[in-house]
C-alpha cells in the first residue's frame, strides 16, 4: 500500500470538490489502495484560517475535523518531536510553520505530498500533483 500526505490545500479542495484539484491528485486520493494521511498541522492551519475569517466554508467541519478526516477515509498523522525538530532545522528562508511541518513530516516518514505548493517542494518534500 502506497501512502501519501495531503497538503492542506489539497485536503480542502478534496472536501469541497474543487476543480483546482488536479486529475492525478483526485485519482490518487480516491484510490482506496492508497493510505492518505492528514497532518495535525493541517487541522491547526485550517482552524487558524477559519478563526481569522479566511476560510468560512469550513464551518461545518471545524467542530469535528477529526471526524471529517476519518469520514473521508483518511488517517491522521500527528506531529512528533522528531517532526518538529526537522521542521525547525530545514534550510531556507520560507517561514510558514505549516509548510515547514508538512515538509518535515514528508521527509521523516518518507511520504510524498499530494500538493502543488512550490514553497513546500523547495523545503525538500517530494510533491505529487
Amino acid at each position: 500500500m502506497t501512502s501519501y500526505l495531503l497538503d492542506t490545500h489539497a485536503l480542502l479542495w478534496w472536501w469541497f470538490d474543487s476543480p483546482e484539484l488536479s486529475p492525478r491528485a483526485r485519482i490518487l486520493i480516491a484510490d482506496r489502495q492508497h493510505r492518505i494521511l492528514v497532518s495535525s498541522a493541517s487541522a491547526w492551519e485550517i482552524a487558524i484560517k477559519f478563526k481569522t475569517g479566511k476560510l468560512p466554508a469550513v464551518a461545518p467541519l471545524i467542530d469535528d475535523i477529526a471526524g471529517a478526516v476519518q469520514a473521508a477515509g483518511f488517517t491522521e498523522l500527528p506531529m512528533s518531536l522528531l517532526h518538529a525538530n526537522r521542521a525547525g532545522l530545514l534550510p531556507g528562508e520560507h517561514r510558514d510553520p505549516f509548510d515547514r511541518m508538512l515538509a518535515a513530516q514528508s521527509q521523516c516518514e518518507q511520504l510524498p505530498i499530494i500538493g502543488c505548493d512550490p514553497a513546500v517542494g523547495g523545503l525538500g518534500a517530494q510533491l505529487v500533483w
